[in-house]
């Protein structure tokens, strides 16, 4: 009992200096970020509801820093790629929203068929404002310059739609 008392005490100190590492990356307030989600601002209710979300479904493989997998490059002996970075030195950033939204809710096989990936489809787990939310947490944490590459790359692939 004791033990297991331990074993969840040190999950939330872990939770809690994730969610502060995360808040001091962000610089504090992720209301002001300049974020957007198929055109329209996201709001820091959004991105806060995207942070838990990540957090619960997407850290295990991403990592809880958006930092991926070691070697992601590097295809696995089974032959899949890693779980790539969400951060600005991943290629997240190189796809339009509607492409993230998309790969997240239907899995990379679901996009691109027959394509073999660890990737989950995450329809029958994430409701579309929770994707939305963590699609917009990611963001928020890119620095400028990403965020307008990949809102021109949003708004070439149809912007809004």
């Amino acid at each position: 009992m004791r033990r297991g008392v331990i074993l969840l005490s040190a999950v939330a100190v872990s939770a809690v200096a994730a969610i502060a590492a995360f808040a001091q990356l962000l610089g504090g307030d992720v209301s002001t970020q300049d974020v957007t989600f198929r055109g329209q601002p996201v709001t820091g209710e959004q991105i806060a509801l995207g942070q838990e979300v990540y957090a619960q479904n997407c850290a295990s493989c991403h990592g809880a820093n958006l930092e991926g997998q070691p070697d992601w490059k590097r295809r696995l002996e089974n032959g899949r790629m890693p779980a790539p970075p969400h951060d600005e030195s991943g290629h997240t950033w190189h796809h339009s929203d509607q492409d993230l939204f998309a790969i997240t809710k239907l899995g990379v096989g679901g996009v691109v068929p027959g394509y073999e990936s660890d990737m989950l489809a995450f329809r029958e787990i994430l409701s579309d404002e929770e994707i939305t939310s963590v699609l917009a947490f990611i963001k928020s944490t890119w620095p400028e310059r990403q965020r307008d590459v990949q809102a021109r790359i949003t708004a070439k692939d149809g912007g809004g739609s």
